[in-house]
């Protein structure tokens, strides 16, 4: 399966789960922790899509880096979304600073889309 795959299949199901994050955020749980990992999860499933994209074409990014940035755009938002989403949903949290460590992995993956389009051809 190519990165670009794996990325638009991941876009979905973060966007599936920031839809129904937002649902519950707004008609079960309340709350602005689980409308802040829903945002994310969209912002970022958009953000996939277009990576994917951008590797597909081959032009625009080099896309190796490209595609190590999706995947850490991908762990960030699996540490950052997940704590959010455990903390609205159950009121537990994965581990101690998984919230902060995943948004640092999240800038890491922007600052690495960054390099790519740099890198590109």
């Amino acid at each position: 399966m190519t990165t670009a795959r794996i990325f638009v299949i991941v876009a979905g199901l973060a966007g599936l789960s920031g839809i129904a994050l937002a649902a519950m955020s707004a008609h079960v749980v309340g709350g602005d922790t689980a409308t802040i990992a829903a945002y994310f999860l969209l912002f970022h499933a958009a953000t996939l899509i277009g990576l994917a994209g951008l590797i597909a074409q081959g032009e625009a990014v080099h896309s190796r880096t490209a595609g190590i940035a999706g995947y850490v755009l991908v762990a960030g938002m699996v540490l950052f979304c997940g704590d959010l989403a455990l903390r609205a949903l159950y009121g537990i949290r994965l581990a101690p600073f998984v919230a902060p460590v995943g948004g640092i992995t999240l800038m890491a993956g922007w600052l690495l889309v960054v390099i790519a389009a740099v890198r590109g051809r």
